[in-house]
């Protein structure tokens, strides 16, 4: 396989995968209604990030160890879900805003931009599917003949194409007209988050290694 077969092979998958409903879009979805675009966007940034550790690890072979050790997973596995269900948590205990001091991008929720960045970077670092995807795509997509550089490259491409995709989502959700709604709504909204990450948290907690 060329490297434009492989990245071009590389970009089909990780778009279908970033798409997909997960922690990192319930993530954004609950920063863009509690907090705004600006920490959602940074939110979004820090998720980009956290596949650059993925990466890392699976060129380094990490990644191999990890998927073959049942207490590395599991401990992966159950920090990640502890983390989510603790985000969701405080998520179910909402509150509804007060309406007569809503303007359009003023969160809810004032967070800084390192905490923004954090809780991004910690949800994708903490999801072991994320680990098992990147391993996947490095063993079974990317030729061992592939040059290092070729590599980092698809790398990169990958936490910027996250970045990119969950800054877009971003700047949708907190369009005026959206965000007025959730104003009016968005506490019932962030329960519902809330309950999403929970019961990914949980779903998490329960996976197999398969």
């Amino acid at each position: 396989m060329t490297l434009w077969a492989e990245f071009l092979t590389i970009v089909l998958v990780h778009l279908l995968a970033v798409a997909s409903p997960g922690p990192d879009f319930a993530m954004v979805l609950r920063q863009s209604i509690v907090s705004g675009r600006r920490p959602a966007i940074y939110t979004s940034i820090g998720i980009g990030a956290g596949i650059l550790v993925h990466v890392c690890y699976s060129l380094l072979g990490l990644g191999l160890v990890i998927s073959r050790s049942v207490l590395l997973f599991n401990l992966i596995k159950m920090v990640g879900a502890i983390y989510l269900l603790y985000v969701g948590w405080h998520s179910l205990r909402a509150r509804p805003a007060d309406s007569s001091v809503f303007v359009p991008d003023s969160g809810k929720t004032q967070i800084s931009a390192t905490q923004a960045l954090r809780l991004g970077f910690l949800t994708n670092v903490l999801n072991p599917k994320a680990t098992l995807f990147c391993l996947s795509l490095f063993s079974l997509v990317i030729s061992p003949q592939t040059p290092l550089w070729a590599q980092l490259g698809y790398g990169f491409y990958m936490a910027l194409a996250t970045g990119l995709w969950f800054s877009a989502l971003s700047i949708f959700l907190t369009r005026p007209r959206i965000r007025l709604f959730f104003c009016r709504f968005g506490h019932w909204a962030e329960r519902a988050m809330g309950g999403v990450l929970i019961a990914l948290g949980v779903k998490l907690a329960l996976a197999g290694r398969h």
